[in-house]
């Protein structure tokens, strides 16, 4: 199984060339972004497509509906049905290796969750994309403890994983010991490798002494959503180093500047799953 690290676009400023050479630069095999990003909306989508392939580069495209990262409340599930269908018709001259939708809303009980989804994955069918929905807080599947519910009404519902955030909503690490690692180990397609913690969605610096017991149980979730791909057979692993900025990245006081810096972390994260996920070839 082959594996693929994306460089991710959140917090970056520059243009599609400066991306595609700092992912060159630093030995990332393709970009990840959402597909608002400016880097990606002042250009021609099939030529953004040409010039990742020419660059031999491979890109994860994420769709927000809702507003932004975080869902504004006073939009409802027509809002984000209407966005989805816009994004995902659009995102297909793109080509994209992997398509990750932020989308719903905790908010909404669990009849209007159920209602958006069954429609919202019948966008996602016929779209014939290969798209996977987001662990993400804020957003309908930011419950740890209500995904079994979740993954029995919605066969055909893949996800992203991104376990700091649920780290965050149950105020605990989360491992493969608990129910929802291990209930959602076979709907995972893709990797969302930032390391949280019980307070927060981020560490300082992944690989920090201070930080190891954060990065073994992030460590051990990624490991197992890696077997489980390898034994249905999936010849791609995927993951994104999404350390960034936003609050994710601590501060010092009084000055604001990072006590990181984001660039330095995102690569030290990839060559550190590198090393974890070497790949066999076999994609």
């Amino acid at each position: 199984m082959d594996t693929v690290l994306l460089h991710s676009l959140w917090g970056f400023a520059g243009s599609l060339e400066e991306a595609i050479a700092r992912a060159r630069r630093h030995g990332f095999d393709g970009l990840e972004a959402n597909l608002r990003h400016p880097a990606l909306t002042v250009l021609p989508l099939q030529e953004i497509a040409a010039r990742l392939d020419d660059a031999g580069l491979a890109l994860v495209v994420e769709l927000v509906s809702g507003g932004d990262y975080v869902p504004d409340l006073a939009r409802g599930p027509d809002d984000h049905l209407r966005e989805l269908a816009e994004q995902l018709e659009a995102c297909a001259a793109l080509a994209p290796l992997q398509v990750t939708l932020i989308t719903g809303s905790d908010s909404w009980p669990w009849e209007q969750q159920q209602a958006f989804f069954a429609r919202a994955l019948a966008l996602v069918e016929a779209s014939a994309l290969p798209v996977s929905v987001e662990t993400h807080r804020s957003r309908s599947l930011s419950d740890p403890w209500r995904i079994g519910t979740w993954l029995e009404a919605f066969p055909s519902l893949r996800l992203t994983a991104d376990v700091s955030h649920w780290c965050v909503a149950s105020e605990r690490l989360m491992t493969p010991e608990l129910a929802p690692i291990a209930a959602i180990a076979d709907r995972v397609d893709h990797i969302h490798a930032r390391v949280g913690h019980a307070q927060g969605p981020q560490v300082s610096h992944p690989l920090a002494p201070e930080h190891a017991q954060a990065l073994a149980a992030h460590r051990a979730c990624w490991e197992l959503f890696a077997a489980d791909q390898r034994r249905r057979g999936r010849t791609r692993l995927t993951l994104t180093p999404e350390f960034g900025p936003d609050g994710y990245l601590p501060t010092l006081p009084f000055t604001d500047q990072p006590v990181a810096d984001l660039l330095a972390v995102n690569t030290a994260m990839a060559a550190w799953l590198r090393q974890l996920f070497p790949g066999d070839g076999a994609g």
